[in-house]
């Protein structure tokens, strides 16, 4: 028996050691660069033990039956009658969205009409502002032999402005049976397709074109000829014939034609020789003047002459 009031002369009672063992660490893999990439490939992927979501397999049926029907129409035709009808897809929202042409602002044209630019820029019903090309509508209405210079901008949300620089037509030439608009230096513009410049002066002839300067002097010079004076014809690339509105033919020289023109002025001031029927007025000889008569006025001529007197 021991009191329970006190340790004296009694050593404490050992007390018990517990040992704790460090866990064992678990091993550590490392992952090559290729296993690497392989796995972060595939970490978009949801879980594949997880349900899908609701309506992906609606979804998915929709798109192939719309997939399908677009490559049927784009083979069969469908889809460009439509694009012809109504435009392109983009096109249609983005007028619904509020960005269609609704203004068309044209300057500089004299020549050119208003629907001959809208066509060859590509403006029309169908178009929408932010499908609409203007680098390549400037191009195309540049490339027009008649446009020196244009200029297409797009002000959002609905109008388009065009600026053109025409070439002016001085003249126009026909060779080879067709019909050409030149500019003064003799550059062909663009083909005679209405009588809107049936007035211009008209010269005929290969080369007549680069020698339209001459012919513009003469017809300065003309004086009040100048109406009767319907064309001028290059011959041989040396020479100017002229044609009269009464089908006279005027022969020039071709040195000095201008003297020669001085010259039909002053005869027809002096005998209205231009009015007589005659066919032709040849000035290629200097300082003399022959005229072609008609077979008419020849046989009244020759009829009008005295005979004379026959020999014993």
């Amino acid at each position: 028996m021991r009191p329970l009031s006190g340790t004296f002369g009694m050593r404490p009672a050992p007390q018990p050691k517990f040992a704790f063992a460090p866990p064992a660490e678990a091993p550590v893999r490392v992952l090559l660069r290729g296993e690497r990439a392989q796995r972060d490939a595939w970490r978009w992927l949801p879980p594949l033990d997880r349900p899908a979501p609701p309506g992906l397999g609606l979804a998915l049926a929709i798109a192939v039956l719309l997939g399908a029907a677009a490559l049927g129409a784009t083979h069969g035709g469908q889809y460009e009658e439509f694009v012809a009808r109504e435009g392109s897809i983009g096109d249609i929202f983005a007028r619904a969205l509020g960005f269609g042409v609704d203004v068309v602002t044209i300057a500089g044209e004299s020549q050119l009409t208003e629907r001959e630019i809208l066509s060859v820029a590509g403006v029309g019903a169908k178009t929408s502002l932010p499908f609409f090309d203007a680098a390549e509508a400037r191009e195309r209405l540049e490339a027009l032999p008649i446009v020196k210079q244009a200029s297409v901008r797009k002000l959002y949300p609905d109008r388009i402005v065009i600026d053109i620089v025409e070439r002016a037509p001085a003249a126009l030439w026909q060779q080879d049976g067709e019909v050409r608009l030149i500019a003064a230096d003799g550059a062909a513009l663009d083909d005679m397709r209405d009588q809107r410049f049936a007035s211009l002066p008209f010269v005929v002839g290969e080369g007549a074109n680069g020698r339209l300067k001459e012919y513009l002097a003469l017809l300065d010079a003309s004086a009040e000829l100048r109406p009767k004076i319907v064309a001028g014809v290059l011959v041989g690339e040396r020479r100017w014939s002229l044609k009269m509105s009464s089908g006279v033919e005027v022969k020039l020289p071709e040195n000095d034609p201008l003297a020669a023109m001085a010259t039909l002025v002053a005869l027809q001031r002096q005998s209205r020789i231009l009015d007589r029927d005659v066919l032709s007025v040849d000035l290629r000889v200097p300082g003399k003047v022959f005229a072609r008569l008609s077979e008419e006025a020849a046989a009244a001529r020759a009829e009008a002459r005295p005979k004379k007197a026959a020999s014993p």
